[in-house]
């Protein structure tokens, strides 16, 4: 039997065709090495939460990020899954200056979509992958606390029911689960200590006080665009790394939609947290993009230089 021939330059286009591949690996070592045993949470949000494909992308991430040897925490809430829902219920959304008005009864509904819906579906593509991911709220174990937050309307406080703002965080429940392997999937509701009512709380500043609270090494926020502009809307060109200081200049100027996001980066870093970014959560695969490339996307907040203890590389 004679033996079967190999097509000339087969061997040598298998090569070629691969070693692009080891350069990616091989790019992404200093960043593996650097991150290796931190903790990074993770904001999920915007088109991300709504996209099939994005979705699926985002649980490959994190499940990267998990064997990797980082210890990867998840922030949700769910704006277009509650307003769905409440209409489908026949209850109407209203909003005072900017914030949805949440009575006792779309409360319930708040609790019901992110706890026994979109935390679900999150939790349930992460383990796809093997039993990694844990959903829980920030009512379990007291890990957020809440007061009552008012609106702020030109200058009036305005009541705006059952939202609130964190208070506390006691991280200990998600420390434990760290330590066990698990990937953490938090709703971001809280319990109020005052009146024992449950709140809801903007999922960047629970991700920010999380992120805090852990000492986590990086704190990132997906959105819809592709990272804090320059001069929005006279350009898009994208700020790729800015200080605290010089963020807490801009947030006056800001677009309403990405202050809470800023805000919440600003914090992080003030808190101990080594970077903060904002990344466009429409791009496939973006957070392995930040963490693992030299380039890095998006919006990188680094603490001021007399706090910094890092500030290495775009993708650090």
């Amino acid at each position: 039997m004679s033996e079967q021939s190999t097509p000339a330059g087969s061997g040598a286009t298998r090569k070629h065709t691969a070693l692009p591949k080891a350069r990616i690996l091989i790019e992404a070592l200093p960043w593996l090495t650097r991150h290796h045993g931190k903790t990074v949470v993770i904001k999920f949000g915007g088109n991300a939460m709504v996209d099939e494909e994005l979705k699926a992308a985002f649980a490959q991430d994190v499940v990267f990020l998990r064997h990797a040897g980082l210890r990867p925490v998840v922030v949700h809430g769910g704006g277009p899954q509650i307003s769905k829902q409440l209409d489908a219920l026949g209850i109407e959304s209203e909003f005072k200056g900017g914030l949805r008005v949440t009575t006792p009864e779309a409360m319930d509904v708040v609790r019901m979509v992110l706890a026994g819906q979109v935390q679900r579906e999150l939790v349930g593509l992460l383990n796809q992958h093997g039993p990694l991911a844990v959903g829980m709220t920030g009512e379990d174990a007291h890990l957020m606390t809440a007061t009552k937050h008012y609106a702020d309307i030109d200058g009036e406080l305005v009541d705006i029911g059952r939202v609130g703002e964190i208070s506390a965080i006691d991280p200990g429940a998600v420390q434990a689960l760290l330590d066990d392997g698990r990937i953490p999937v938090i709703s971001s509701v809280a319990r109020s200590a005052d009146d024992g009512h449950v709140y809801n709380v903007n999922a960047d500043t629970a991700a920010a006080a999380l992120a805090a609270a852990l000492n986590a090494e990086t704190l990132m926020v997906l959105t819809d665009v592709e990272g804090l502009y320059e001069d929005w809307p006279n350009s898009d060109e994208v700020i790729s790394r800015l200080t605290a200081t010089e963020l807490e200049k801009l947030l006056p100027e800001l677009a309403s939609g990405m202050v809470p996001k800023m805000r919440g980066c600003l914090h992080a870093v003030r808190n101990g947290v080594h970077t903060a970014r904002v990344i466009d959560g429409r791009v496939q695969h973006s957070i392995l993009l930040e963490i693992f490339t030299d380039e890095g996307i998006g919006t990188m907040v680094l603490p001021d230089a007399k706090d910094a203890t890092t500030d290495e590389g775009a993708g650090a």
